[in-house]
């Protein structure tokens, strides 16, 4: 698949796009079985749209959730309220990762170009100093303040927070996913879809993703067309001259993640949850050292 064909599918009407996300739900069924397929399940929008999707095809697929502690209050109850899901936790705690390896700031991407020159080899050093032949897989130069931050920038933790539990799950189960991401969410999301399209039956870690070519305002108006039951995190579905969104907040996942934070309108996700939730904004900056990181590269954390 290429750019075009992307842009073509995101462009169609959404009762299309219904009826081509559930017929690409069917061939993973149909080609791995009910019994070894499962839905990623974060209780977030997208996830929550595409579990009721799924489970309009085969209601016996069970969702799996990633009880990492980073999620709101409101995720875990909203969880609970969901019949046939499992529960996993990682090995780490978030502090201890950050701890170790570092924080999440800047975008996965980045942050992993970073932790390669701060912790491997001299030549991956410069490699992620000048890219390869033609520029690319380099660090920005906007970040080269951060090699020599106080403190570490890495990626991995969400290797070790979600993936790791679910690589665990798999092997136990031999299970393949169906996951809710959505290509127009980042360039790296965007790549990986290019190159598979929804289901990738033949890849190392064959995955399905029929939400790929849907958009944003397609979930939102989704859930406010189907009056289904969201996260009371988001507050509610509204739609105001066409253009839908939620009253409260717009993104359930991991409330201490930096990743992208740098690029938000105030206010941010820090200053929100310095309104929504005070003890656990409390913790974030204090206790875990978001206050100093925030400082450190002029992020506004507080209202």
């Amino acid at each position: 698949m290429n750019k075009t064909e992307l842009l073509m599918l995101q462009s169609l009407p959404l009762d299309i796009k219904i009826m081509k996300t559930k017929r690409r739900i069917e061939e993973w069924i149909d080609y791995f079985g009910e019994n070894k397929v499962y839905i990623s399940f974060s209780g977030g929008k997208d996830s929550t749209v595409l579990l009721d999707l799924v489970r309009q095809v085969n209601p016996n697929i069970p969702g799996v959730f990633i009880d990492t502690g980073l999620e709101y209050p409101e995720t875990k109850e909203f969880v609970k309220t969901i019949d046939n899901v499992t529960i996993l936790r990682p090995k780490m705690s978030f502090k201890q990762v950050i701890e170790k390896y570092g924080y999440p700031m800047v975008s996965k991407e980045q942050a992993n170009y970073l932790d390669d020159i701060r912790n491997s080899t001299e030549k991956m050093k410069i490699r992620r100093l000048e890219g390869d032949a033609q520029g690319r897989f380099k660090l920005s130069k906007k970040w080269y303040y951060l090699i020599d931050a106080p403190f570490k920038v890495t990626h991995r933790c969400c290797l070790i927070m979600k993936k790791e539990p679910v690589k665990r799950y798999e092997k136990e189960t031999g299970r393949v996913p169906f996951i809710g991401t959505l290509a127009e969410e980042s360039s790296l999301r965007q790549q990986s879809y290019l190159k598979t399209g929804c289901n990738a039956f033949n890849s190392k870690r064959p995955t399905s993703i029929p939400l790929g070519f849907w958009k944003e305002q397609d979930i939102l108006k989704y859930i406010y067309d189907n009056k289904l039951n969201i996260n009371k995190a988001y507050g509610e579905v509204i739609c105001k001259d066409g253009v839908y969104s939620t009253t409260k907040c717009e993104r359930t996942g991991c409330i201490y993640c930096g990743f992208g934070v740098h690029l938000e309108k105030e206010p941010n996700r820090y200053q929100r949850l310095e309104q929504t939730h005070p003890q656990l904004y409390n913790y974030c900056m204090e206790k875990l050292g978001f206050k100093e990181v925030c400082k450190f590269m002029n992020i506004p954390y507080k209202n």
